[in-house]
């Protein structure tokens, strides 16, 4: 992808970033913006989505708010018809929204807690593809991006409600890289931000020292970095800590 005259990748294009209101998503709706992509916030803090939209017009980027929570798949609905209405197509699609449930074992996980889980991380996905598949069709560039995590493919001891519907969101979006490979020119990339310093990774780890992991910034620099580079769909990729 050749960068304009002003330095900025991809001006005119549009990006919708899930769960931008905070940690990697709100790195990556930034990172984007002053990249030049029109960024579409989503989440359901309200407040939280407008306090990023004004750090990105404070920095002359771009952006539109858009409460919506995945659980609601009428929502996802909604937006893709909105985003049809005012842009006509969608160039960059980042699937970063996820809730972590209970660290149990599996013969403890909570059957509602898990069903939130499996909504927001699993259906939710398919439900942004089926939404958005003929927007990112009419892409001349359209690239998605699912975030990953490392027990999506290496299992861990109370992790398995997380990990099952990490793994599954995982194939949702290789099957769709397979079948958009050789009819459309949408990339599709599963990338693993690895150690983050996130409200999840807190929770998860709540003894650890936060300075000890890297930042969102870093994770948010390796996304933008890989949007813009001709990457095979399918690829998958750990963001190192010096990245």
């Amino acid at each position: 992808m050749s960068e304009n005259a002003g330095g900025k990748p991809f001006e005119g294009q549009v990006a919708l970033v899930t769960g931008s209101s905070r940690g990697i998503g709100a790195a990556t709706a930034l990172a984007l913006a002053a990249a030049g992509a029109h960024v579409l916030l989503t989440g359901r803090d309200t407040k939280a989505l407008e306090a990023i939209e004004d750090r990105i017009f404070e920095s002359g980027g771009s952006a539109t708010i858009a409460p919506v929570d995945l659980v609601e798949s009428d929502g996802i609905a909604r937006l893709a018809t909105a985003v049809s209405q005012r842009w006509g197509k969608l160039d960059i699609l980042v699937v970063n929204a996820a809730i972590l449930p209970e660290l149990t074992s599996v013969a403890d996980i909570d059957q509602r807690a898990f069903n939130k889980a499996l909504t927001t991380n699993v259906l939710a996905t398919q439900a942004l593809i089926a939404n958005f598949d003929s927007l990112l069709r009419k892409s001349a560039d359209a690239r998605v991006i699912g975030m990953t995590s490392t027990v999506a493919e290496k299992p861990r001891a109370f992790w398995g409600a997380y990990a099952a519907t990490k793994a599954a969101s995982d194939t949702l979006l290789e099957c769709y890289a397979e079948e958009t490979r050789n009819t459309s020119k949408v990339r599709v990339a599963v990338v693993n931000p690895g150690a983050t310093r996130t409200a999840m990774r807190a929770r998860a780890y709540p003894g650890e020292a936060p300075a000890s992991v890297k930042p969102p910034e870093t994770v948010a620099r390796r996304l933008v970095a890989l949007l813009g580079e001709p990457f095979e769909s399918g690829h998958r990729e750990t963001v190192p800590a010096d990245f």
